[in-house]
């Protein structure tokens, strides 16, 4: 699949569901205590970047989770591939600041990142174009500043015909947590911890499996 290819169709598909999206996930985080745990080693690596710069939310979707770093005290921003998905975050965040944009080509300068959050936004990316995201993410983030991805463990290729109550076409990738890992590495990110969970909440319903989490780090 070209990279223009899975572009339009995941920008199609979250263009789609993107207000039952906000709907059904708004409070999901209330009742993933491991999820918010990694959130805050992140957001706390973040913190100690020198600089006072912000934080990046790439895939934020409706904003949700960048409201949670928020919250933590970072200075957090959000850039997602669906204009409607970035709609709805204007409107559940405003005070917060959401743009449209790919992470294929981020339109921020070199090293002017504290963090960057990939939390379930890589998932839909086939596995020949993730090297160039990560070298994008190394490219933005300051030295010492932390990356943490977020997706579900596995190595198989889901096909989604229908999500949050709507007829989408979405593929999702399931993938080996060593592997990613050593793409980060690959792309000068060394991976500084991970978390891989069972499912919970509305997982179980949709039988996602195993949920990963990387922190990596660019050197200083």
């Amino acid at each position: 699949m070209s990279e223009a290819t899975y572009l339009d169709a995941t920008r199609t598909a979250y263009d789609t569901v993107a207000v039952s999206y906000e709907e059904l996930l708004r409070d999901e985080l209330d009742g993933k205590p491991l999820d918010r745990a990694m959130l805050g080693a992140f957001a706390e690596l973040a913190r100690d970047v020198p600089g006072g710069l912000p934080v990046a939310d790439l895939g934020c979707g409706p904003g949700r989770v960048t409201a949670h770093l928020d919250r933590l005290g970072v200075r957090a921003f959000g850039i997602d591939l669906s204009p409607e998905m970035i709609a709805v975050a204007r409107r559940a965040h405003p005070g917060l600041s959401f743009d449209v944009g790919s992470m294929t080509a981020l339109d921020l300068a070199d090293a002017s990142l504290a963090g960057v959050l990939a939390w379930y936004s890589t998932v839909h990316t086939p596995p020949e174009v993730l090297p160039a995201i990560f070298a994008e993410y190394h490219r933005v983030l300051a030295p010492g500043a932390p990356v943490l991805v977020a997706f579900q463990a596995g190595d198989q290729l889901h096909h989604r015909d229908r999500a949050y109550g709507h007829e989408v076409s979405l593929d999702v990738y399931w993938r080996d947590p060593d592997a990613v890992a050593g793409l980060l590495a690959d792309a000068g990110l060394a991976v500084h911890a991970r978390l891989v969970r069972g499912p919970e909440g509305l997982e179980l319903v949709g039988r996602q499996g195993r949920q990963a989490f990387l922190v990596a780090r660019k050197a200083r």
